[in-house]
């Protein structure tokens, strides 16, 4: 009896504990302080195959993070390397690691520290070798620009490394400690081992060199941007006078960087190069590597359209080459990083979008047998591990959901039907690092109301091995907010058509009530919204619906999920146009089913393509959107660079109707509403020159809106002191402002 009362005592004080919880509200400060900020793991390693992954660890003994070895199976922990061993001679301090390679044989450690930033990513600083029997610590670079080196790599007999410095390659002898140039034209308009903007930013380039199998020869690429328009930025912050900062920066329709791929010898000696046929303007070469031997490369050639990408084997000591597989499309193709050689080069595995989903092939080496190994009316989302010695190839799909992603496994010889690996019961988004003999695999699990979920698996059973951090304590703290989760639900646009969408409303949500709608957009090929994921909880949305607004966001045709080539190739010529009439017709429905929807409250947001996005929703139809926010926008279709726009455009001069109809700049005479432009004058992506040109327009129109420059700001908006919170700020207060909140 007395057992039972204490029951319900604590019962009813949780329960009381957990209401008081629950009315806790999201601050403004807490999007940006941590609070809610999930832990990671990593950067992990496999090592010996998979019996083993190596990962950072803070160290007991300093301020630096240890390498720490585990066991897969038992998770046996083992110090590898102490950060007290990290530090420089001279110095107190260990180094700060950013990144870690091992050699080949794991005696040899690669430290990447210092970094810098280059256009997107931080690829350019400092590098350390650590022989792990001598537990010497050697700077790699002797006599070459501090903070200067990119992309570096053992050998694979762990001989040498090799690195880029100042757009030339150079090799280094790790015994002897001697650095050799291998090539001295890189400089200016040269390029050589990494890439230009437009490379890096649309074909994902920029580690531009590889190693032979037998250590002998290095492949790489040289580009050169002699001819290539220059855009110019101005800083007025740094000193007293503006500086001019040139980009080589290729718009739609204007000259390219001219690609060609070389080989040379880690002894030195001239780079010789591939006579690749064709205009080196008018084709791009997005991808190269060797084809399991040392004696030829493969390399993809797309030309300018992107609909035709040929593929070549060029042997390097005749510097012949021959096509071995042409991949076509009547509108664009995207390029994949799926390529693995099976037979001990007999075959290669190859990505293609051939049958109207996008599947995994297995193909000969002279392309003639060519074999689907993932068969079924889906797409395969993402390549995990291919195993050829157990005979499966692993990926992510979701052919049920496509707003979700889990683990599945195909055999290689196409039979039978793909089984799925990850557990039923955890609905949501799974993303794996699987070991290379497929025996295990690091998962990570969320949806939109679990963060991050970080386990070691057993594969093929999924079995729980251990967890390797499970942020129960964000998941507490998210759980005690007073906020309601996303919803999701489907809209039809035309006949046959649905689109997925999501909606966050007020946590005292009132059904009998209207409210206003605030639609958080993008639009464009290059990504997706609508997500079951965790997504970092969404929270500046969150606290928007906090305040009185339903959030909603909307995945029109076009869009990258999964849903069927037809899906996301159905805006070719047509950026702009397809896209803000999908997101018109889905609001309009939106307003139809849910009689809670305000229609003369209806506000649209985005950054990027969803800040174009925004302007043409705006713009076209003004009768439906009454207040907009559009963050670093492009305004006209050819101010953008050549690949991105040129793929899902073709060239100006045969699509003039096109760049018109899809540029928010043709329709800025039509805006009614309230407008905000906001855009970074550091913006090397999508220039300030669209806010200006814009902005020139809506004048000569007569039209009223408002503006904020971020000076120097480059395309995230988030460097300097304050930056990140302010820009949030600004969007709060003209929501409350020009959006009225709250239930009518």
């Amino acid at each position: 009896m007395k057992k039972s009362f204490l029951f319900i005592t604590i019962m009813l004080a949780l329960a009381l504990l957990n209401n008081v919880r629950a009315q806790q509200e999201l601050k403004f400060d807490d999007i940006f302080n941590g609070t809610f900020s999930a832990k990671g793991f990593g950067p992990a390693r496999w090592t010996d195959g998979g019996k083993g992954y190596t990962t950072l660890e803070s160290s007991k003994e300093n301020k630096g993070r240890d390498i720490v070895r585990y066991e897969s199976a038992t998770g046996v922990r083992t110090i590898l390397v102490k950060s007290s061993e990290l530090i420089p001679e001279g110095k107190t301090t260990p180094l700060a690691i950013s990144d870690y390679i091992w050699s080949a044989d794991a005696a040899k450690l690669l430290i990447f520290t210092n970094t810098q930033r280059v256009w997107r990513y931080n690829t350019k600083g400092d590098y350390w070798v650590m022989d792990l029997k001598t537990r010497k610590l050697h700077q790699l670079g002797n006599g070459l620009k501090p903070a200067s080196l990119m992309f570096a790599k053992f050998s694979p007999d762990g001989i040498y490394v090799a690195y880029v410095s100042e757009q030339n390659i150079y090799v280094e002898h790790l015994e002897k400690a001697n650095v050799r140039p291998l090539t001295s034209d890189g400089g200016g308009h040269i390029i050589n081992g990494t890439f230009d903007w437009v490379y890096e930013e649309e074909l994902d380039c920029r580690d531009g060199f590889r190693w032979s199998p037998d250590s002998k020869n290095i492949a790489f690429w040289q580009l050169d941007t002699e001819g290539i328009g220059t855009f110019y930025m101005i800083n007025n912050l740094d000193s007293i006078y503006p500086k001019i900062i040139p980009i080589p920066y290729p718009k739609v329709g204007t000259t390219n960087p001219a690609a060609k791929v070389g080989v040379v010898s880690v002894l030195g000696g001239a780079p010789r190069f591939f006579n690749i046929p064709g205009d080196a303007r008018n084709n791009y070469l997005p991808r190269m590597d060797f084809a399991v031997n040392s004696d030829e490369v493969m390399i993809q050639q797309l030309n300018r359209l992107q609909n035709t990408n040929k593929v070549m084997l060029g042997n390097i000591h005749t510097m012949a080459i021959k096509n071995i597989l042409t991949e076509t499309d009547k509108a664009f193709l995207d390029i994949h990083d799926d390529t693995q050689w099976m037979q001990g080069g007999k075959s290669f595995t190859w990505s293609s979008e051939r049958d109207g989903w996008l599947h995994l092939y297995v193909i000969s080496r002279d392309g003639a047998q060519i074999r689907d190994v993932t068969p079924g009316n889906f797409d395969v989302v993402d390549i995990q591990c291919i195993d050829e010695k157990g005979g499966y190839v692993y990926f992510i799909a979701s052919p049920d959901n496509p707003i979700q992603r889990y683990l599945y496994r195909s055999k290689l010889d196409g039979k039978g039907t793909p089984e799925r690996i990850s557990p039923s019961n955890q609905p949501g988004q799974h993303a794996y690092q699987v070991s290379p003999d497929a025996k295990f695999a690091i998962q990570t699990y969320s949806n939109v109301t679990t963060p991050n979920t970080i386990n070691l698996v057993s594969l093929p059973s999924h079995k729980l091995v251990r967890v390797l951090e499970n942020n129960d304590q964000l998941k507490t703290r998210f759980a005690a907010l007073k906020i309601r989760p996303k919803e999701f639900f489907r809209v039809p646009v035309d006949k046959g058509v649905e689109l997925d969408c999501f909606m966050i409303k007020p946590n005292d949500f009132d059904p009998s009530k209207k409210y206003p709608v605030i639609f958080n957009i993008y639009g464009e090929p290059a990504g997706a919204t609508v997500q079951d994921n965790w997504g970092g909880g969404d929270l500046y949305n969150q606290y928007l619906a906090q305040k009185g607004y339903i959030i909603m966001s909307v995945d029109n045709r076009g869009t990258k999920t999964p849903r069927g080539r037809e899906w996301r190739k159905s805006i070719y010529r047509q950026i702009g146009i397809l896209a803000s009439k999908d997101q018109a017709d889905a609001a309009k429905a939106i307003i139809n089913k849910f009689p809670f929807v305000d229609a003369s409250r209806i506000g649209v947001y985005g950054w990027s393509g969803g800040g174009s996005m925004t302007l043409n929703c705006m713009f076209r139809n003004p009768g439906i959107y009454k207040t907009g926010i559009a963050v670093a926008f492009i305004s006209n279709q050819k101010f953008y660079d050549t690949i991105y726009q040129e793929r899902y455009m073709g060239l100006p001069d045969d699509n003039e109707d096109g760049y018109r109809d899809g540029s928010p700049l043709t329709y800025a005479k039509n805006l009614e509403g309230n407008l905000l432009l906001i855009h970074g004058s550091g913006d090397d992506n999508c220039h300030y020159q669209n806010c200006e040109v814009l902005v020139n327009e809506l004048i000569k129109q007569q039209k009223i809106f408002s503006m904020m420059e971020y000076p120097m700001r480059s395309h995230g908006i988030y460097e300097r002191e304050g930056t990140s919170t302010q820009l949030r700020k600004i969007w709060t207060a003209w929501w409350l402002d020009k959006l009225p909140a709250g239930p009518k």
